[in-house]
């Protein structure tokens, strides 16, 4: 695995409001890790992914993206979306087992090693970033 590429690299996929885009933005995830030699991080990797892609494209109106960044080995996954307003906080992954709606964060909460949120404000940027935090093993 190349955790110790000295070079970081990003990509970043805009994506409509459509909730197709949560398959292509899976499927090109898978693509982008396989072809950088990151095949353990695939899996665990595509289901953060879908859950951040679809809480953008299920709770927002407008565009999103979906990006990708290695650096110092560790893979950051994260979703932009338009809408400023915060994600709901996770609740605990063992009370959602049952619940509809609700588990993506905490699924997110619960597999990362590391996540958050930021707004996006300013220099004619509006809405947040929701990311999350894969270390290479």
């Amino acid at each position: 695995m190349p955790e110790n590429d000295p070079e970081p690299w990003e990509y970043v996929l805009h994506i409509p409001n459509d909730p197709r885009a949560v398959t292509v933005s899976r499927r090109t995830l898978r693509l982008i890790l396989t072809m950088h030699g990151l095949i353990p991080l695939v899996d665990l990797a595509e289901l953060l992914a879908t859950e951040l892609v679809s809480n953008a494209v299920r709770h927002t109106k407008g565009p999103a993206a979906l990006r990708i960044r290695w650096s110092a080995g560790v893979l950051r996954i994260g979703a932009w979306d338009a809408s400023p307003e915060p994600p709901e906080p996770p609740g605990e992954l063992e009370t959602l087992t049952d619940a509809e709606a609700g588990r993506g964060l905490a699924m997110i909460r619960a597999c990362a090693d590391m996540w958050g949120w930021s707004p996006l404000t300013g220099q004619g940027r509006q809405g947040k970033f929701v990311w999350c935090d894969l270390a290479a093993a």
